[in-house]
Parts: C-alpha cells; structure tokens; sequence
C-alpha cells in the first residue's frame, strides 16, 4: 500500500493539468506524474479543412501563442505549394515571431514566475502573483507589463490584431509595415531593451541564492534539440534541426523539418492527454530530451548578436559547463532570447526589404505532404499535413512543444518531490516548489485564458486505509 499526494488543478499555468506525487510505505517519493487532464481533438475535426484555412483555425489552439501555430502551418503550407516565398514576407514572419518570443517570455518571467523568484516560494500565496509583485515592486513590475506590450504590439502592427491575427498564409502574408510605424517602434526600443537588462540583472541575483533550486528543479543529463541556421547559430524560423547531448556531442544535425521522424517518436501514457515525444534513436523513455529556450542555448554555437553572446558565455560560465542541464535556467535563456529578440528586432526595423509590395507567391497544390516547423517560445513545434488533390487535409499530426518537454516535466516533479517532501504534511512551500518546478518549462496547455483570483487549487494525501490524512486549500 502506497500513499498519494494530489495537486489539483496546478496553478499559474497556460492550461489545465494536477500532479500526483506516489510515496511508499516509509514515506518515500516513488514516483511523480504531470496529469494533462484537458483533452483538444484539433488533429481529428481539422480533417476535411482546406489547408489554405489551417493556419487560422490551428491558430485558436492558443490564445498566448496563436503567432506561433500560424507561423508553423503556413511553413507547412508553402511545402505543400512548393514555393519560396518572396524575402520580404520571411523577413515579416521573423519579425512577427520576434515580437512572439519577447511577449511570451515576458509574460513568463515577470507574471509566471517572477511572483516565486522575487517574493518567495514560501511567501503568502493571496500575494504571491503579478499583483502582490506590483505591490511589491511597481517599477520592475510595471516594467515587464510594458515589456510584454510591447512585443503583442509588434504582432497587432503586422497582423492587425494581438491574439489570432490573419496574416500568415501559405505563400507569404497578407500585408507589410509602413515606415511610419517601423519608426515608432524604433523610438521604443531602448526602453525594452533597459528593462531586459535591469530584469537580467535582478535575475542574477536570484541566483547566487539559488544553489538549492539549481541542484533540485531539473537538474538531470538528456538530450537537447532545436533550430540552427546552417553556420549553427540561434535560429527561431526557418532553420534545420539539431540533437545535442549532456556532454555537447552533436547526435543529429542540420535534419529538414519533413524528416522529424527520423528523430523524434511519440509515446502514450492511459494518465494523461498529452503525449510523450523521445528521440527515436535512443527509444522510449530513454530518449528524453527537452526544447525551449534553454534547448535552444545549449545547441547553438552562438547567438549572433553581441549582447545575447556575451549573456550566453556568462550563463555557461556560471553553470559550469558548456551545456547547461538544469531546468531552472530556463529563467535565464528566456531574458537572454529576449535581447536577442531586440537586437534582431533593431537590425529587421531598418531592412530595405521590409518595404516591398511583393509579399506572396500564388501556387496550386504541387505536393501532398509537407512539415511546417518554427520555434515557439517553448521550443520547436511541428505541423505534419498530408492533403489530397484538392488541398483538403486527409491527416494531421501536431508536435507540441509542451510535449516535447513531457518526459523531463515528470522527472523533474519528482526530483523536486524527492528533495523537499518531509513526512506526511504538506507545506505550502512544497506545494509551490513542485508548481514552480513545472512553471520553469512555460507549458502551455490550452487556448484558454484564466480569471485572476478564483480559488484553483487543491491537495490531498491519502493514507494506506484511505483515509485523508492532510488536505490543503488555497
């Protein structure tokens, strides 16, 4: 007989999902799983669409990262078009996934998880969230507010709206950016970028305090995987695939997106709706790898811009290895893709090219099968359509990169139970470091938004006879 402690629903998450932690007679942790317990369906009532329509209604899977489903889907549509799409569209859907990247981290690290890093994992949990971090520190909060708006921003100038622009299409996008509007962004760039490095800094001294959470919340070997462009620099959209491991050797390289397969498997577990990626050489479940920004780091060479360089030889040279394997860096790669996001976003703002009408190219269909694929935030993610004569969808697969991150979210529980569990109370402060442990990976779950304030969390530890033998609210 075994007890089980329940944490359900987990807070401060894009999404729906519990935990139960598996202790043993001696009050052992045996085991941790990460429940998604929300169930979409969008790879089977997307059969039938026509893909010129994908990029919208794949998009509705999220209302934090739209931009990046869209940008994905039609990646997948150009393949099956079989065109290149004119430069100045590329370079418009890199800037729209720029402004991604730096409102989706920001959302993250200022109103995810700056609540635990700056007022505590054990402070009181009614203040510990973006509005006890205002109270606490308006001008750093407000900052990251003004952070975040300014990347939604750069996707409402180009899209026309924040959330579920219709923009990006198979063959291009809709429309460019005027000079007008390319100035005004240009004028706001300082301002993100001093609130970035005052977040960098801040977020420095966290970790010097620190040691306990680097040991504990993920801190594992296994395998890394994302974009790079062909020199293996950071790439967001647009590059080939690479596969490090814990030790930095390079098992896969340079891999097109239409041959994920070749790489990745997916397995299933009857606890939980989202699936279980593995890196197919190595099998399931020792193929556990992880994507997202610290992914992105640790197999890149290099950035490519001065300033994301030299924060990136710092955060090595603080971890102590070229590969940086423990999870709770995560909160540093996000600040660090961030500056890079700026420093690109400075260099796209004056390209010539940004002022061309041509931003389309029109095909019929020409391929029955094509793979989109594009970093999100949390890591890179995959649209697999198969279409028939007429371009309506006979098969879809979508590669989440919250999936991808499934395997090293259980272990990472479990590490964090293994560590802090005493006995058979539960502490506020254990609760929330297990929520923080998965808060780390940004998952993101759903497409819904979550009221503020309501009461969504519950746990309960169940004795051998089945008896409850705590049970906390909050």
């Amino acid at each position: 007989m075994t007890q089980t402690i329940v944490i359900d629903p987990v807070t401060r998450i894009e999404g729906h999902a519990k935990i139960s932690i598996y202790l043993d007679n001696d009050g052992s942790v045996r085991d941790a799983q990460f429940h998604v317990t929300e169930f979409r369906g969008f790879e089977r009532f997307c059969i039938g669409r026509p893909f010129w329509e994908m990029p919208a209604i794949t998009a509705r899977i999220c209302g934090i990262c739209p931009i990046s489903h869209i940008l994905a889907s039609a990646k997948a549509g150009d393949a099956l078009l079989a065109v290149e799409i004119p430069p100045a569209a590329d370079k418009l859907r890199r800037l729209m996934n720029l402004g991604q990247i730096i409102q989706s981290h920001a959302l993250s690290f200022f109103h995810l998880s700056g609540p635990d890093l700056f007022l505590g994992y054990e402070s009181d949990p009614a203040k510990r969230n973006i509005f006890g971090l205002i109270a606490a520190e308006p001008d750093f909060a407000r900052g990251g507010i003004r952070l975040r708006q300014f990347g939604q921003e750069i996707i409402e100038a180009l899209g026309g709206r924040k959330i579920h622009p219709a923009w990006a299409v198979p063959g291009g996008v809709r429309s460019g950016i005027s000079a007008e509007v390319r100035a005004a962004f240009r004028q706001r760039l300082p301002e993100a970028m001093d609130v970035t490095r005052k977040a960098m800094a801040r977020f420095k001294t966290v970790l010097d305090a620190s040691d306990e959470e680097v040991r504990s919340y993920g801190f594992f070997p296994s395998l890394f995987a994302g974009m790079v462009t062909p020199e293996g620099n950071w790439e967001h959209h647009g590059g080939k695939l690479r596969v490090r491991d814990a030790e930095g050797q390079i098992l896969a390289d340079q891999v097109k997106a239409d041959a994920y397969q070749q790489l990745f498997g997916e397995a299933s577990e009857a606890w939980s709706y989202l699936k279980f990626p593995y890196y197919q050489p190595l099998g399931y479940p020792d193929g556990i790898y992880r994507v997202g920004p610290l992914a992105r780091l640790n197999v890149c060479d290099q950035v490519g811009t001065p300033l994301a360089d030299a924060e990136l030889t710092e955060m090595r040279q603080r971890a102590g290895h070229r590969m940086v394997t423990a999870s709770f860096y995560y909160h540093y790669a996000r600040l660090i893709e961030i500056l890079a996001a700026l420093e690109l976003v400075t260099q796209l703002l004056d390209d010539p090219d940004l002022g061309s009408s041509v931003l389309r190219a029109d095909a019929g269909v020409n391929h029955l099968e094509a793979v989109g694929c594009s970093e999100a935030p949390r890591g890179s993610l995959f649209h697999h359509y198969q279409v028939d004569k007429n371009g309506l969808i006979t098969y879809l697969n979508l590669i989440i990169a919250t999936g991808q991150n499934n395997l090293a979210m259980n272990q990472t529980v479990a590490q964090i139970a293994r560590h802090y569990l005493r006995g058979d109370r539960l502490e506020e402060g254990l609760l929330n470091r297990v929520e923080a442990g998965i808060r780390a990976y940004d998952p993101c779950l759903s497409c819904s938004t979550h009221a503020v304030g309501q009461a969504a969390f519950a746990i309960s530890l169940i004795g051998p006879d089945g008896r409850v033998v705590d049970h906390a609210v909050r």
